[in-house]
């Protein structure tokens, strides 16, 4: 077995039940409000139709954007509780929908015979109507639960446990193993238990009590199974545990790594949410549900503190270390040792050829194209670069015109092969991203500081801040990792597809003896 795969068959059993326990606990709690609600409206056609109308707005809401709707609704909550609400909500519909139209399609004459035998409402509801009805219910709940599984692989980026947590970051690495190992479990584990429910359905439409049995008993295999891993660890006596939050991409998945290794070290057990959007993890940290997280100075001074104006390094952490303390109590421990900001990157040779070394020689040449007969140049950036304020900064600062330069928002596993492909020409890169010096990019200088510092900050919950252990347990980490370290770690997952919890290791070992080694040495 390779290391990637044995990497990702070491992490199913958490993967597995996370996803398991998510779409147990939806569909439970789905059943139980959408059955008597069913019932309920079945006999009211203006009721119904509100009904099923309001439940289909529901399930018209994009997935990703209910997910992160709930993190707020539910004050800062993370994980669990706001996959598990969206995910209850999505589940409704169908079994709502399998239960009216159970129920109006039973036979009015064998409703009329019951009466006429004497048997009041509740005796028709439940000796007739709905065992009449059954098989059309449980197609509904077959439909909720092949939907559910699904749409539960979307909960990574709200912090969320699920077989999505391979399949964002595989590619969010371009790994695309993961992506596919990923894939391919959510899949099976949606087509058994859709496979499952439809024997439960088949054994209703037969009154095949046998056949009932053992699809109950298959359902009961599969749900235990997948949540041992989970319930061996509930029931298991853990060290004290430390929620560690991170973003999507590499960096953070390997700082995710390296943060649990130490810390497990330190007698803690990790609880690892990777993958998580940035603005969720900084809500998680101010509501206390995670205990750190390594975000950037840039993205707190432009984003959370919507500062427009520049400073200094040291006067930017100092700042941005008082404003997370007065306003949320959230602690700074300092930077990491590097900076991983953003910049404008080109191939040397292509950078020789044209005359361009800084954002100002950049600028020049973009200056006129018409009248000096060049064509426009192509400028890739993330999906969220050309929204941010650095970018309004930067044409502000050095003059670039809109008409002048082509911009090309792309996922940035995929901008470095761009520009060295020459797809684009320049790109905004990640300056600890290690395929700069690998594929050989030069930074083009930013003399004007129009682009703020980027410093990797360590930071810490005021609810965790309030551990001195776990805060002791963290603080050698601050100035312990250098840009060219971080870069190696970047490379090694991103080019050469070693598992982030390997880079991690690399990294914890640069940390504790230095020693510099070249990306792709």
């Amino acid at each position: 077995m390779s290391e990637q795969m044995a990497d990702l068959v070491s992490k199913l059993p958490s993967y597995l039940g996370g996803h398991m326990l998510l779409t147990l606990c939806a569909m439970a709690v789905g059943l139980a409000v959408s059955l008597p609600l069913g019932i309920a409206v079945s006999r009211r056609p203006r009721l119904r139709e509100w009904t099923l109308g309001l439940a289909g707005v529901i399930q018209t809401v994009p997935s990703l954007a209910l997910l992160a709707l709930m993190v707020p609704m539910l004050g800062g909550l993370i994980g669990f509780a706001p996959a598990f609400v969206a995910l209850t909500l999505y589940s409704i519909l169908p079994i709502l929908a399998g239960t009216v139209v159970g129920l109006k399609t039973v036979d009015p004459a064998l409703i009329e015979a019951a009466r006429g035998l004497g048997m009041n409402g509740r005796q028709m509801l439940l000796r007739v109507e709905l065992p009449l009805a059954a098989p059309m219910i449980i197609s509904g709940i077959r439909t909720a639960t092949v939907l559910v599984v699904g749409t539960a692989t979307l909960v990574t980026p709200v912090g969320g446990m699920s077989l999505g947590n391979y399949i964002f970051g595989g590619l969010e690495s371009l790994n695309h193993l993961a992506t596919v190992f990923g894939c391919v479990i959510a899949a099976v584990l949606a087509v058994v238990l859709d496979q499952l429910v439809h024997l439960l359905e088949i054994a209703s439409r037969r009154r095949d009590r046998r056949l009932a049995r053992a699809a109950a008993a298959g359902l009961v295999v599969v749900v235990a199974g997948s949540l041992a891993g989970p319930a061996s660890q509930w029931i298991a006596p853990g060290a004290e545990r430390a929620v560690i939050a991170s973003g999507p991409f590499t960096e953070q998945h390997v700082l995710n790594e390296m943060l649990a290794k130490h810390l497990s070290r330190a007698s803690f057990r990790a609880d690892q949410r990777p993958g998580m959007s940035e603005g969720i993890q900084f809500e998680a940290l101010f509501h206390g549900q995670v205990d750190c997280i390594v975000n950037y100075s840039g993205n707190i001074w432009t984003l959370v503190m919507k500062r427009k104006d520049l400073a200094s390094r040291r006067t930017a952490v100092d700042q941005i270390a008082a404003f997370l303390r007065d306003r949320y109590g959230v602690v700074c421990l300092g930077s990491l040792g590097f900076e991983d900001a953003y910049a404008f990157a080109m191939p040397k040779r292509r950078a020789d050829e044209l005359g361009i070394h800084s954002i100002e020689d950049l600028a020049s040449h973009l200056a006129y194209p018409a009248r000096r007969g060049k064509r426009r140049l192509v400028l890739g950036g993330d999906n969220q670069f050309f929204g941010r304020p650095e970018w309004r900064q930067v044409k502000s600062i050095y003059g670039l015109k809109e008409d002048a330069i082509r911009t090309v928002a792309m996922d940035p596993t995929l901008m470095y092969g761009a520009v060295l492909d020459g797809q684009v020409d320049v790109i905004a890169a990640y300056t600890s991203d290690g395929r700069i010096p690998a594929y050989q990019l030069e930074i083009l200088r930013d003399t004007q500081g129009a682009f703020p510092p980027y410093d990797a900050l360590l930071l810490l919950s005021a609810r965790a801040a309030r551990r001195p252990e776990l805060l002791e347990a963290l603080k050698p980490l601050v100035g312990s990792i250098g840009l060219e370290a971080m870069q190696e770690a970047n490379y090694r997952v991103d080019v050469e597809k070693w598992p982030a919890r390997r880079a991690a290791e690399q990294l914890l070992r640069s940390i504790e003896n230095p020693k510099p080694s070249p990306p792709g040495a």
